[in-house]
Formats: structure tokens, sequence, C-alpha cells
């Protein structure tokens, strides 16, 4: 664990080792770098000041609200899923666009949704005629999620909007059958969101999908979203053509381009620290047990499936002790990954996951008991600053009556 770390997920602890840092942090927790969320905002604001488009935060990604003040000097606005995101950029980056989109709206929320909503995406004909005129008539932009049949990805069928039998966005066929002239009028722009953690010729190959299927449409709108799934700030990523097509689709259709990145935003910005409370064996394979769970707190790892990386790993072949690293729960594949180190690791070793700010705060949970790993800062001057105090309460609190909060809402 003492080799210096110059991989993108670790590049900003500056060639100082984690113990250097982070020895006084109680884990688990999660570390957010000002630093990081700063060097992809300006990325990012760069695109939108050389093409004139717009980006959003899309909050399903990163809705750490505590760094929205710094994020807000970069971006247009927030995407949301739904009424408690929506409301969450409304309040935590004011001044600034809010967009929604969700598969399907609730009547009973509706209304609220529409205060805090500037721009409302619908995933179906049917529901832009149920709910399409309420929002138009109190000057909403309303749009419309296509669906251009255009998979660019291969084995995260789960993440494919584009998969066969994907309830994601109004296919040609659909629009054909179901989209009155009348349903037309109320729009204002298309939506599409086909990509995950994709460069720009993902979008290039979309965009023609979109343009053979749509393109008598697009004329008559004001402006497209290409969603998200957009990698940009990841090195090496094809920026100049992402440009090209922004301008490009400008020009052509006469339209204003929306992008709602997430993991751009926080690609890199974050950590996951934990320490080892014990180590087993089975057969000639060693387990490290820590205090973090990927089941808990790192959730894609299993669901994605994907190996995070570590500070300090080292290929299989150059390494001499080799780990699976494993979470405490009593769930059997409560399972992060097998690593290999230079040296054997010993109880109370600090271990780093990188890249840990994206799809972790905002999809963690309390199964088994498990505390929430409280969320630190690190400013730009390296300064580190607790943002939370989970406790026993906010598990208790999801599971069961609480007169007082009910009283109150009645």
């Amino acid at each position: 664990m003492n080799r210096i770390e110059n991989r993108p997920s670790f590049c900003l602890l500056n060639g100082k080792l984690p113990q250097e840092i982070f020895s006084v942090l109680p884990t688990p927790c999660y570390i957010i770098e000002e630093a990081g969320l700063q060097k992809n905002g300006e990325i990012l604001s760069s695109i939108i000041r050389n093409t004139g488009c717009k980006i959003l935060l899309a909050q399903k990604a990163f809705s750490n609200y505590d760094f929205y003040p710094l994020l807000s000097d970069y971006l247009s606005g927030t995407e949301a899923s739904g009424l408690f995101e929506a409301r969450l950029g409304a309040e935590k980056m004011p001044k600034k666009e809010v967009h929604v989109f969700c598969a399907a709206y609730r009547e009973k929320e509706f209304d609220e949704l529409l205060t805090y909503a500037d721009h409302i995406v619908f995933n179906s004909p049917g529901q832009l005629k149920r709910f399409g005129p309420k929002a138009k008539e109190i000057g909403k932009s309303i749009g419309l999620r296509i669906n251009p049949q255009c998979s660019t990805q291969e084995g995260h069928a789960i993440y494919d909007p584009c998969a066969p039998t994907s309830r994601l966005g109004t296919t040609r066929e659909i629009w054909d059958m179901q989209m009155t002239e009348e349903l037309v009028e109320l729009l204002d722009g298309l939506h599409f969101h086909t990509l995950c953690e994709q460069d720009a010729d993902a979008l290039q190959l979309t965009l023609h999908a979109v343009e053979e299927q749509f393109a008598d449409i697009l004329p008559r709108m004001k402006w497209l979203n290409m969603g998200g799934g957009h990698h940009i700030t990841r090195e090496g990523y094809d920026i100049p053509l992402l440009e090209k097509l922004i301008i490009g689709v400008q020009n052509q259709w006469n339209v204003e381009v929306y992008l709602e990145p997430g993991e751009a935003v926080a690609l890199n910005a974050g950590y996951l620290a934990a320490r080892v409370l014990d180590i087993v064996q089975n057969h000639d394979t060693k387990i490290a047990i820590l205090d973090v769970s990927a089941a808990c707190h790192m959730p894609d790892v299993i669901e994605m499936p994907y190996t995070p990386p570590l500070y300090g790993e080292i290929s299989e072949k150059e390494g001499a002790y080799s780990y699976i690293l494993a979470g405490p729960t009593c769930l059997a594949g409560d399972v992060i990954g097998r690593y290999c180190f230079e040296q054997p690791l010993q109880i109370g070793d600090m271990i780093l996951f990188g890249d840990m700010a994206i799809y972790s705060t905002c999809k963690n949970n309390t199964f088994n008991g498990m505390s929430l790993p409280n969320i630190w800062k690190r400013g730009t001057d390296g300064k580190l600053e607790q943002l939370t105090d989970f406790g026993y309460q906010d598990f208790s609190m999801r599971l069961g009556r609480r007169k007082s909060d009910i009283s109150k809402k009645n």
C-alpha cells in the first residue's frame, strides 16, 4: 500500500499516501474532492462556451448538494428523475434550469412537480396526452423521449435504453400510431438517452439513427436533449468530435442542444475509505473482510458489475499477496473483488477505493443494519470537513412508524 498512485482515480492525492491524508477519518467514509469537481466543471463549461449548448447535472449519479454552489458556476442546471430530485435541484441550485424526465408521472405529485420544473419530458404519447396540456398551460417547456432503437453498448442490457423490450422512449412505430397533430403541437423538444460511459463516436452513431427516423420532426422543435452517458471528462474522450456534433445539430435543425451527464460531472472526484477488520482463509484463498460493504455502500459493484480501482493494487502477475476483498454483511455475494498487493494486508490497514463520488452516496442503503458512511469534503486547500453525521436513526427511520412525523403530515 506504499506505492505512489498516478491513475486518474487517485491523481488528486498529489503523490501522498492515503494514510498520510485520511488516517484521522473514521471508516467507512466517502471523501469528495472539490478539486476534482472543479476540474470536471472546467471541462464541461468549456464545451458550453465553445458550442453554445447547455449542460445539466444528472442528479441520479451525483446529488451531494453541498457541492451545488461550486457546480453552478460551470453548469446550466440539473436533471431530475422525479419530484424529490426536481425539488433538490430547484432549492440547492437556484436560478438554474430544472429538467425532469420520468418513465411515468403520478397524478398526486404532478402539480407540485410543476412548481420546480422548467422542462418536463414525457416517456410516451399517453403520458403526454394526460399531463402535457396542464404543463403547457402554465408555461413549461414540453418534451417527449424518443427511442431511436440504436444500441451502442454490449454486455450491460440493464443500462441500455435501446435494448429489446426497453420501456424507455417512444419508437417511430409508436409515434406514427399514437402521436396526433394536437400532441405534436404540445412539444417544444425531443429527448433521447442511449449511452452509458461512452465516447462521442457512440453519440455520432446514435445521431445518424435519430436523423434517419425523426428528421421530419426535428425542424419543428426548439430543442434537442441528447441525454447522458457521455464520459466527457474521462482521459482520452474525443471532445473535438463532441463539439462538432453539437454544432452540427444546432445548425442542421436550428435547435438548442442539451446534454445531461452524471458521471462526467463527478468522475474521479471521490473515494471510499475503509479498513481491514479480519483476514480469513478458505483453502488457498485469503479473504480480507472490510468495514465497508459492496452491497450497501457501492451497489454498482454488484449491479453493473465491476471491480473498482484500489489505491496500491498491482497486477496479479506481479503480486505475491492476493486477496478477495469483501464486506461484513451476511450476504454471501458481498464481494468487492480480487486484488493483489506488494505487501501482505494487516488488520487495521486503510483501504482506499477510487472513483466513488458517483452512484454511491445516492444509491447506498442500510441492509443488515449497516451504518451509512459519513461524507467528507476535501477542499481545494486540502482541508477535510465532515458533511454528515449518520447513525442509528438513519437506519430505523425507514423501517417503521414515526409518530411525530405522521402527526405533522396529518
